[in-house]
């Protein structure tokens, strides 16, 4: 679907294609939730939301939209899950090729994998930061493995998966999880240092994969499944400003806001996490990719770890 929009607004020389370090595509799916339904209507929640923002961020005395965000087409009409990670994985990957940062914000969980997957074949020893109420380490579930509840099983095979703020999953996920890399919500509560010993386990480059029903519903009740304990805003906001500052954020995505008529804090506090998380990245200007990414592959993942998306 063709958008003649840009992202919040902004002004259209900050919106090119040609131009944007940032691309932001939309992906509305919602083939396979399993309770909540609505999160096909969580993008175009949150464009609405970003538009009524204010685009200067206090807390980094920045307006990070100059660095240039453009609004992709939204992708939809999927006729499968499996159509849908394929779409997905060669989008993102011919983005990452232009020397773009790719964000998403969905949609439920399962969009996750295709963009997961092209950033673990474009980055040398990724880390997937998987911020979430929910483990979604199933190998299978309701006949496809591109589930929401699967949504991070592949990358827990592939990559450095660090999980945070879980606080439900199956028992048949205790099998393939690592314990030691994962932040349940009950234990980080009462350990000061769980930041630090997140960190510790990430490796240089990080996509953070973020599922909104990891904040508690009191602050985000606008979500699909939502779990009762969970991370509230400036604690979030401190971990992900460290993250950014200590790590290479290769890209990230936000998902599962299902938008409802009577409560739209939801919406906002969506938009307002994203922009907060480009403001992280481009507070200290670093540099991303100074040179055009190679065609062959091979060479191609080998040649471009550990780098910035500023100019």
């Amino acid at each position: 679907m063709k958008t003649e929009k840009t992202y919040a607004g902004i002004p259209k020389e900050y919106g090119s294609p040609e131009k944007a370090k940032v691309v932001l595509l939309p992906v509305p799916y919602d083939g396979t939730s399993t309770w909540g339904k609505g999160a096909d209507k969580g993008p175009e929640a949150f464009l609405e939301a970003s538009e009524n923002m204010e685009i200067y961020d206090i807390e980094t005395d920045s307006e990070v939209y100059k660095q240039g965000i453009y609004l992709a087409d939204t992708m939809g009409d999927f006729d499968t899950p499996d159509s849908m990670v394929e779409a997905v994985h060669k989008t993102v990957k011919d983005y990452i090729k232009r020397n773009k940062m790719v964000t998403m914000v969905g949609g439920e969980h399962s969009i996750s994998i295709g963009a997961i997957r092209a950033f673990n074949e474009c980055f040398e020893d990724l880390t997937v930061l998987q911020i979430d109420a929910h483990a979604d380490l199933r190998k299978e579930y309701e006949g496809t493995r591109y589930n929401h509840a699967c949504a991070l099983y592949e990358a827990n095979e592939a990559t450095n998966l660090v999980q945070v703020g879980i606080r439900s999953m199956d028992h048949a996920e205790t099998l393939v999880m690592d314990r030691d890399k994962v932040f349940f919500a009950h234990e980080m509560i009462s350990d000061d240092f769980w930041m630090d010993s997140a960190l510790d386990l990430m490796t240089d480059n990080v996509y953070i994969t973020f599922d909104l029903d990891a904040f508690d519903p009191s602050i985000l009740p606008s979500t699909g499944t939502p779990e009762p304990g969970g991370l509230f805003w400036y604690e979030t906001l401190d971990f992900l400003r460290r993250v950014f500052k200590e790590k290479n954020v290769v890209g990230f995505d936000i998902v599962e806001l299902c938008p409802n008529d009577v409560d739209r804090s939801s919406d906002f506090l969506a938009a307002k996490l994203y922009y907060k998380m480009l403001s992280y990245k481009f507070l200290n200007n670093n540099e991303y990719m100074d040179e055009d990414f190679e065609d062959n592959d091979d060479d191609f993942k080998k040649s471009k770890n550990n780098l910035d998306y500023d100019e």
